[in-house]
């Protein structure tokens, strides 16, 4: 018998955290949780309802965010986000609205307001949650931690093939550009940013296989969920 824990999985952008938390949420029978998306989904908001304005601190954006409804449903696809009802899977995974999302992840009262919600859904564990801040922010007793890491010049080409797949013309210059930025936002902004626990067991996948990756993964998961029993 093994005991249901917290994975906390933290990394940087185009690293498969959210390939790698699915997939391990399926293998033990837990919840996902994409934090991720729910950045997008207040970014796709803000930028629905032209309040996304940096210029004047997203201030008018921060008075929205009781009007903000984020939650997760299964679909035959697989899990999507959902914003105050409606399915915005596809519309918040564009290459602007990361970049939004990004922009809006450094405002403290949006991480507040998410976190909060974050936290509540791991109230009863059992649940693999990724994104920037898990492991130190969110959940920073979790029993496991996992930090997904690969070069930027990897993690570009993956970005850039799933573009085109979805039938954009990405330019790759722009999109390592665009890597490195996000690095820099992300591990520089004042509000949680991104950083490795000390605690937490580092994958870095620049030249591994998805499967060697599961593998690996799966038997440090193993090992620790029964260390908790």
């Amino acid at each position: 018998m093994v005991n249901k824990i917290i994975v906390a999985i933290d990394g940087y952008s185009s690293c498969g955290k959210s390939t790698i938390a699915k997939a391990l949420a399926k293998y033990a029978g837990y919840t996902y949780v994409d934090t991720g998306a729910m950045y997008r989904a207040v970014a796709l908001y803000a930028q629905r309802i032209g309040i996304a304005n940096p210029e004047s601190g997203y201030t008018d954006l921060l008075a929205q965010l009781d009007n903000i409804h984020i939650d997760f449903i299964q679909t035959p696809e697989g899990q999507h986000v959902t914003l105050n009802g409606e399915d915005v899977e596809s519309s918040i995974r564009t290459l602007e609205i990361g970049n939004l999302a990004s922009q809006i992840s450094t405002i403290k009262e949006v991480r507040a307001f998410l976190v909060a919600q974050q936290q509540a859904m791991g109230e009863k564990k059992g649940i693999v949650m990724d994104g920037r801040d898990i492991g130190t922010v969110v959940f920073p007793h979790a029993e496991l931690k996992l930090f997904l890491t690969a070069s930027p010049e990897v993690r570009a080409e993956r970005r850039f093939k799933e573009l085109q797949a979805k039938g954009e013309n990405p330019v790759w210059e722009e999109v390592l550009a665009d890597v490195n930025d996000r690095d820099y936002r992300d591990t520089h902004r004042a509000e949680s940013p991104l950083r490795q626990a000390d605690d937490a067991v580092v994958v870095d996948n620049s030249h591994m296989t998805r499967e060697e990756q599961m593998e690996h993964i799966i038997e440090v998961f193993r090992g620790r969920s029964q260390s908790e029993l």
